[in-house]
This record gives structure tokens, sequence and C-alpha cells, in this order.
């Protein structure tokens, strides 16, 4: 698979920063303009892209209100809501795409969609989106997969419920259709998740055992679980965001708000920063810290000839003598010269 991806203008990859990807979901709200004042929000926070969703209630489910078409779990943000009503709510009109994709545009930001299903891909295309995302809920969706890879543009998978067989299955697709520009998420489809369940360690074993780039997409609160992605090797990271969690909406319980997604950019790429290399001893600024160290310095007038003893000598700061584990084989050494109280201890005029 392709270490380097190039996601719009951005390449991506373990050499470069992370790529910050806010999703706006449904938290426009079914309102065009709060659409662009979150696109406006994401501009301001300098995040690389915004994600929108493509597709319509009719095409994610039937217009049912009974047994399983309900939400019933109590602990659920959305119980009691049918899955119908509930795609009607947070699904982005198609007639918007185009407007919203020119408002990012302006705004500096990638703009790119989850499609659900093959006429959303077709509609995407004609919009020439340089990539795409496929949700948790369809990583196992092999023909929509398929449809995707065979774009040949690069494709961003969360890997929320996954198993391992299924994992195996869309990096077999997609070398079977010879795209290598893969890039798999690490996701926990809970709303919000707890952060005990973010189980970060995959990041690293999805990396070997796959060969692919690998990221994040966090519905936890906070940046906790983003910034210690980032430290284990994720190259995308994907958050919900809102103007506002006190608006409401579909996702705006576990949605960062602008100044949030603009720490989350600035605080990732300093994350980034501080992995740096494999690197011992000082190094730049550090350099200067080494005369704070402990070294060895005579406590005493004593002059040439004399017999160094116990008490001549101590580990003292600055560190601009000799290292302290030479005490011990310093006794009994012969001064060459007179010395003075507070010389640092030197091989110079020390017999051998």
């Amino acid at each position: 698979m392709n270490k380097n991806i190039k996601l719009g203008k951005h390449s991506v990859g373990d050499d470069h920063p992370p790529f910050v990807i806010a999703e706006m979901s449904g938290n426009h709200q079914h309102s065009l303009d709060r659409a662009f004042q979150l696109i406006d929000a994401a501009g301001t926070a300098q995040v690389h892209a915004l994600k929108i969703q493509t597709f319509t209630a009719d095409t994610m489910t039937l217009n049912l209100s009974q047994a399983e078409f309900v939400i019933n779990d109590p602990k659920s943000l959305w119980h009691g809501r049918s899955l119908y009503d509930l795609y009607e709510e947070a699904h982005t009109p198609w007639d918007w795409h185009k407007p919203l994709q020119e408002r990012c545009h302006k705004n500096g930001l990638e703009f790119f969609s989850t499609p659900f299903d093959a006429t959303a891909v077709a509609f995407l295309e004609k919009l020439n989106v340089p990539f795409y995302k496929i949700a948790s809920f369809e990583n196992t969706d092999i023909p929509l997969i398929r449809a995707v890879a065979q774009t040949g543009k690069p494709v961003i998978i969360s890997l929320g419920m996954a198993s391992e067989a299924e994992i195996e299955d869309i990096v077999s697709l997609f070398q079977k259709e010879k795209n290598d520009q893969l890039i798999l998420l690490k996701c926990t489809s809970a709303y919000p998740a707890k952060v005990e369940d973010a189980n970060l360690l995959t990041i690293p074993e999805l990396k070997k055992r796959y060969g692919v780039l690998v990221g994040l997409s966090d519905h936890t609160l906070g940046l906790a679980v983003p910034l210690a992605a980032v430290a284990l090797g994720a190259c995308v990271i994907e958050k919900h965001f809102t103007l506002d969690r006190n608006d409401g909406g579909v996702d705006a319980a576990f949605s960062l708000e602008p100044h949030e997604l603009s720490l989350l950019k600035q605080e990732s790429e300093r994350a980034f920063k501080a992995l740096g290399q494999v690197h011992f001893g000082p190094k730049g600024e550090e350099a200067k810290s080494l005369q704070f160290r402990r070294s060895l310095y005579i406590t005493k007038d004593l002059p040439k000839g004399h017999v160094l003893q116990p008490g001549d000598f101590r580990a003292i700061r600055p560190g601009f003598g000799l290292s302290p584990k030479y005490a011990d084989e310093l006794l009994g050494k012969t001064l060459l010269k007179d010395v003075k109280t507070g010389t640092a201890l030197s091989r110079d005029f020390l017999s051998e």
C-alpha cells in the first residue's frame, strides 16, 4: 500500500503532520446558512478538510416505525426515534453539495463526503470530489466499497465494529482493484464513546499488519484520545463539530465546538512535532543545560604535589569539571600544580 497519499493538495503519511477532518454530519440542522457558518468556522480553525454525508432517508432504510426500525436502546442519544426520521433529519440535501463545496474551497478546505450507496458515489463523481470516506456502519458493504475503490481515488474507511476478517476483506479488495490509496481509521462506534473503549494500541498494530496508513475517527469527548492517537502514529484525525453544543442536533452531544476544533488542529501538530526521531544525548537548546550538571570541583586551596584525599573535592554544580563517576579513581592522584578552591577538576593537572 502507498505510504504517502495525496488528499487533495495535502500529503498524508508518517512524515507529515496529522490531516484533520471536521465532520459536519447533521449539525447543519437543515439550515444552509448554518452549514455555511460551520464551514467558515472550520476554515478559521485551519483544519484541512470538511466532510459531509451523502444519502437520503430512502436510500438508507424504509419509512417504518415498528420493531427494529425504531431505536429502543434507552441509553442512546436517539432513543425512540425511527431510523427513517433520524436519517431524514441528519441528511444533507443533495442540491446543497455544490454550494457547500464552493464555500469550502473559498475557506481553503478540502471538500469530500461519505457516500452510502452507488447513487451517491455517482453523484459525488460528478462533483469531482478528490477522495472518499466509508462510514463504520458500511465497512462490510463490499459492493459500495468496491464502487469507491474503482474510482482510483484515495479512500478513508472507519473500522468501527470491524472484525479482523472484515478488515482483511477490505484490504484484499483494494489489492484486487489495484488501488493502493487506502487509509484505515480506528473507530469506536458509540455516541459518545468512552475513553476506555478507544483501544488506541490497535493503531500501530493495523499499520504493522496491513502496511497501510492509519488514523482515528473519534467520538469521545475532548481531545485526549486524538492527541494520544497522534503519538501512536495516526496520520488522520476526524472529529464531528458544531457551532454550539447547546444548540442541539443529531450529533451535537459528541461534537467539538469551533474553539476546540482549532485547539485540536494546533495540538495535534504539536504532538506530531514532539515525536521527532530516536535520539540520545543533548540536542539543540538542551546542550546549554549541560553546564548545570554536577561535576567534580576542588573544595580547598591545595599545593602542587598534594595527593588527593576524600574531602579535597566534591560533586557540585556547575558541570565544567570531570564527571562524578570518576571520583573514586581520582583519589591518590598527585596535583601537578597549585590549585585554588573552586577549581574544576581536570586530568590536565593530575598525575597519571
